[in-house]
């Protein structure tokens, strides 16, 4: 990289940070800085929503999977669309019946505290985990890119996005989101454009080596990519990532009224799909243009072609996108993990529900203790074969599954609070089991059940944990005595 393309990233960090703290405005109360005064538009939201999910994760993994294999990771976004729609008019309906703060309110109100508070415990495990393993993957490019260690660069990214969500909230965070998008959107094409100019015909020649096949086999239960196992999988990861995650949900809590919401959630869904598509193709034309990257680890192919191959700041405007997605994705974790922490637990145990001003003090305490958090979490990741997107979605999946059950189950009457609590604890444990059955199994002398569940596929895990968890729950109530 050139002194230019240095100082194109660095000019975007100092503006990012500078956006953030000018558009957040001055925050009054807590409601303004965990729901931005409930007055955002429903386009921004989307955008928000995509830059959120998505992340570094997109932007470094999603390139090496086109490189190394086919674009049928693009069949779990057609999942996620049916996913947001079931969503959209099962869930939010209910998000909007009344003044929540948190999704974990609906289950206090249809059971009590301690459902609400595990629920919003497992939410906070499995966003901080899955946020520092999306912090680390924000970190390679900077370390191929600068010759940075990995703590070097870790604490880079992570102190400037604290920087302006510590200040401005959600507000803040949505409004970079709408801009950080936007430019690692600019990143990935240009990033193509230049593989193109390199090999015009590296599209081409991606086809005949079966690079863009799209669509895979039919059903498997091994096979992550299979056709039916990514839409199925996709859609039931969907609607539990968008219906009970507190760090999706809490952006739709900042539209006007449920139709924008729906709006952006269901939009959402689409804009994803063209996204893995982009990225997908960045990652096969790459693999024709520059032959070089195809022994590369996956997670290093893009940063290290925007690296040799862009100029003109190119290069700097694509380390600049990568930047973009690392800090929007930790920037929406650091702001509704505090905004759980202080409405589900702080706020309820401390007797402050109705102290908005104190709560807003008390929010910006634990985003600093959140970033601390999230920062040590991240230097504690090792590299590992997988690509880090598989890596994220597998430690989501471990308790998504125990999140959308409990949803399922306060549609059912007889379900009882010590049902609901027992079911999300045991549906985690027991998909904890499947999850790390490899390692398990090690431990344990390769035992056949662990074997066999070490195969499964990941887009299996959360319908699994959402079977387990509704089963356990309606297996309590009607087997337990009442009193």
């Amino acid at each position: 990289m050139t002194s230019g393309d240095w100082l194109v990233a660095l000019a975007y960090l100092v503006l990012v940070i500078g956006l953030g703290l000018v558009l957040g405005g001055r925050q009054r109360d807590a409601q303004d800085y965990f729901l931005g005064r409930r007055d955002l538009p429903w386009w921004a939201i989307l955008v928000s929503v995509v830059a959120t999910e998505t992340s570094a994760l997109t932007v470094i993994s999603i390139p090496g999977i086109g490189a190394h294999s086919d674009l049928t990771f693009l069949q779990l976004a057609f999942g996620y669309i049916l996913g947001r729609a079931v969503v959209a008019w099962l869930l939010l309906p209910g998000y909007f019946a009344g003044e929540i703060q948190t999704a974990y309110e609906v289950l206090g109100t249809r059971w009590g505290p301690l459902a609400r508070r595990t629920a919003s415990a497992v939410f906070l495990v499995t966003r901080a985990l899955a946020t520092s393993v999306r912090l680390f993957a924000g970190a390679i490019p900077l370390t191929v890119i600068t010759g940075w260690s990995y703590p070097r660069a870790i604490l880079a990214v992570g102190a400037a996005t604290f920087v302006y969500t510590f200040v401005g909230g959600l507000r803040a965070v949505v409004w970079v989101d709408v801009v950080q998008w936007a430019v690692y959107i600019v990143a990935g094409i240009a990033a193509l454009g230049a593989a193109l100019h390199l090999d015009p015909a590296a599209l081409s020649a991606a086809h005949a080596a079966g690079q863009l096949r799209v669509i895979g086999e039919a059903f498997s239960w091994t096979a992550p990519y299979a056709f039916l196992t990514a839409v199925i999988g996709g859609a039931v990861l969907s609607m539990a990532s968008h219906g009970t995650d507190h760090l999706i949900v809490q952006r739709l809590l900042a539209t006007r009224a449920l139709r924008p919401a729906r709006l952006a959630l269901v939009g959402s869904g689409f804009v994803v799909a063209l996204e893995f598509a982009l990225f997908l193709l960045v990652g096969a034309a790459i693999s024709q243009a520059a032959p070089e990257t195809r022994a590369m680890q996956g997670d290093a192919i893009f940063p290290v072609f925007i690296t040799t191959h862009l100029s003109g700041g190119l290069a700097g405007l694509a380390l600049a996108g990568i930047l973009a997605a690392a800090m929007g994705s930790t920037a929406s974790a650091l702001n509704s993990l505090a905004s759980a922490t202080t409405h589900d637990y702080y706020a309820p145990l401390a007797g402050r529900t109705g102290d908005a001003a104190h709560l807003l003090r008390a929010g910006r305490a634990f985003t600093l203790l959140w970033a601390l958090l999230l920062i040590g979490g991240a230097l504690l990741v090792r590299r590992r074969e997988a690509p880090v997107v598989v890596v994220a979605l597998s430690v989501a999946s471990l308790t998504y599954g125990g999140l959308l059950g409990a949803f399922v189950l306060a549609r059912v009457r007889r379900v009882r609070e010590r049902d609901v609590v027992a079911a999300i604890v045991a549906g985690t444990a027991l998909m904890a089991a499947v999850v790390f059955a490899a390692p398990l199994g090690h431990a344990l002398g390769d035992p056949r059940v662990l074997t066999a569940l070490a195969k499964l596929a990941w887009p299996w895990y959360v319908p699994l944990g959402t079977l387990l968890t509704v089963g356990i729950g309606l297996a309590g109530s009607a087997f337990r005595p009442r009193g």
